[in-house]
Formats: structure tokens, C-alpha cells, sequence
């Protein structure tokens, strides 16, 4: 595949963390122990079991969240309140991907496992709020997390948007599947050096999206 196979691309569907902003900001860290203290709370176990179990349900099904509400039934929006209240202290605005996004034609939208609150405080951070028309976390999906394909479907019918027209970008490999079975273009973040017949692979976003507005507008 070549640059040219995003020249139809009319919607730009984005994941939020770990690929709107960099690895390196390790918020998902922050994330993770907010999840394991949530579930010690809720299941009464310690540390090393709740920790066990954080991992165990997000293999298995996709996010802890969805694993902590099939096994354990629990409400889910206490859970995305609670450990999403974290400091985004270590973002910062990047400019060029800012520029690089808004210079995308079409529709742009987020679609993140965690929630619209979270989204939009970290878009806030980024300085990448006005860069987006849709954006959905997984109360969208209702709770059905990435990488189930109803998960997908669903977004897809509140967003009108045609696959075969779409672009997908992803720091989760798994989550790339379904995307990619529907005939959207999908771009695989990781810092890895891999190569994927299937997908685009970059470990750097700002500078992919910057090397493909600059060819589309012939610079």
C-alpha cells in the first residue's frame, strides 16, 4: 500500500490513549492503578489478586471494565469516573499534530474503550478540541468494548460514517482487526520496528499525518 490509498478517505477515526498523545506521557500507568485499586475495593481482594484480575479481564475481554460488569455485574459508571480522575499534568500541546489533523479533509472523529470525560479532558490538554466533529467513548458502544465487532458497528451507525471511506489509527494491535475486515485503512501505532502486510505502521502520528497532507495537497 501506498500514501494513495488514503486519497478517499473521508472519515479519520482515532484512538485516544497512547495514540493521540505519546507513550511517553505514561498515563495509562495511572490508569492501571486506579483500575487495580477499584477492583481490590469491589471484589475485596489485595493488590496482588486485583492486579491478576485488571490483566486477566482486559485479555480476555477486551477492557477490565467489561470483565469487572460480566463476571461481577457491576455499574459501570462509577468505575469510568473513578479511574479516569487522574492528573494530566505530563501533556503537553503539540502544534504540528494539531495542524496536521485540522489539515485532514473530512470528518474526524475519537473513539476511545475509555470515556467521553476522559476524551475530552485529554483532548483539552493536547489543545486538540476544536480538531474534532464526533467523539465517542465506550458508553457509546454500550460498554461493549474494542475489539468486539458490535463494538465497531455500533460507533459506525451513530456516526454514519462508510468504512470503505475510513481510516482507523490504533496503539492496540487486536483492535485493528475488525477495522481492517470492514475496508478501512488502519494504522498501527507502536514504538516496535514491525512490519504488517495488512497495516500502516508509524511510531510517530504527527509526522504520518504531516507527510500525508503534505502529499495530498501536492507540496
Amino acid at each position: 500500500m501506498t500514501k494513495n490509498s488514503f486519497n478517499n478517505v473521508k472519515y479519520w477515526v482515532f484512538d485516544l490513549d497512547n495514540t493521540l498523545y505519546p507513550k511517553s506521557a505514561n498515563l495509562f500507568a495511572e490508569i492501571e492503578v486506579k483500575m487495580t485499586s477499584f477492583v481490590m475495593q469491589q471484589l475485596n481482594v489485595d493488590f496482588k489478586e486485583a492486579n491478576f484480575l485488571r490483566d486477566y479481564y482486559w485479555k480476555k475481554y477486551g477492557t477490565t471494565l467489561a470483565g469487572m460488569m460480566r463476571e461481577h455485574d457491576i455499574d459501570p459508571l462509577p468505575y469510568l469516573v473513578d479511574v479516569h480522575d487522574i492528573s494530566l499534568t505530563s501533556l503537553d500541546v503539540d502544534p504540528r499534530l494539531v495542524k496536521a489533523i485540522k489539515s485532514l479533509a473530512g470528518e474526524k472523529i475519537v473513539y476511545t474503550n475509555g470515556s467521553k470525560f476522559h476524551a475530552n479532558r485529554v483532548l483539552k490538554a493536547r489543545g486538540l478540541t476544536e480538531c474534532f466533529h464526533k467523539i465517542y467513548g465506550v458508553e457509546d458502544a454500550d460498554y461493549l468494548p474494542k475489539p468486539e465487532k458490535k463494538a465497531y458497528q455500533k460507533i459506525i451507525e451513530l456516526s454514519e460514517i462508510n468504512p470503505q471511506y475510513s481510516a482507523m489509527f490504533e496503539d492496540e494491535y487486536k483492535n485493528l482487526d475488525v477495522p481492517h475486515d470492514l475496508e478501512m485503512r488502519t494504522v498501527y501505532l507502536t514504538e516496535n520496528n514491525y512490519i504488517d502486510e495488512r497495516h500502516f505502521v508509524t511510531d510517530n502520528l504527527t509526522e504520518f499525518l504531516s507527510r500525508l497532507t503534505t502529499n495530498k495537497n501536492g507540496n
